[in-house]
């Protein structure tokens, strides 16, 4: 039901119908995933009680409360398993012009990738701290963050492919 509002979901079901809009995303097929849910003024405690169990079958939930950021979350979450797959790709590649046979290259990339992911969910440290304990002054990393958060980096680019995604989002619910 991608871009179908709560107030579409009202108009075509008995009026004070309680409706929860959610948005996971692809990880919740191995348990893993994330799902931001909204819920409408009809939805009781004990409705959002249940909705909540049901939803953490398949990961995290976090509630939102005003509808309308669940475009940024499309685009931040629903959508991002697809950038990440992409910087698996991009890593291998980069990985295969370096030198490295594609089989290697592939692996490597995977398994970083997943191990990462899984030390920032582990870990008390805020994700610009895992990345100051990787990088040593003078370094490998260092160089090669020296790229990545130059003013036309990655964060630039994450921030207008994040916004097209929101865009995108609010144009299909109109």
């Amino acid at each position: 039901a991608a871009g179908k509002t709560i107030e579409f979901f009202e108009s075509a079901l008995d009026t004070g119908a309680a409706i929860v809009r959610t948005m996971p995303n692809t990880p919740a097929a191995v348990g893993r995933g994330i799902t931001a849910a909204f819920a409408n003024p009809h939805v009781g405690a004990r409705q959002r009680a249940l909705c909540q169990e049901l939803l953490e079958a398949v990961g995290e939930v976090v509630w939102v409360d005003n509808e309308g950021l669940l475009d940024a979350v499309t685009a931040v979450s629903g959508s991002g398993p697809a950038y990440v797959f992409l910087l698996i790709e991009c890593l291998a590649e980069a990985g295969v012009e370096a030198g490295l046979p594609a089989d290697i290259a592939a692996r490597l990339a995977r398994a970083t990738v997943a191990g990462s992911g899984e030390l920032a969910r582990l870990s008390s440290e805020a994700a610009d701290q895992l990345r100051r304990n990787v990088t040593s002054p003078g370094g490998t990393t260092e160089a090669a963050l020296g790229v990545l958060m130059a003013d036309d980096g990655m964060l630039p680019l994450m921030r207008r492919a994040v916004e097209a995604a929101t865009r995108r989002s609010r144009e299909l619910a109109a």
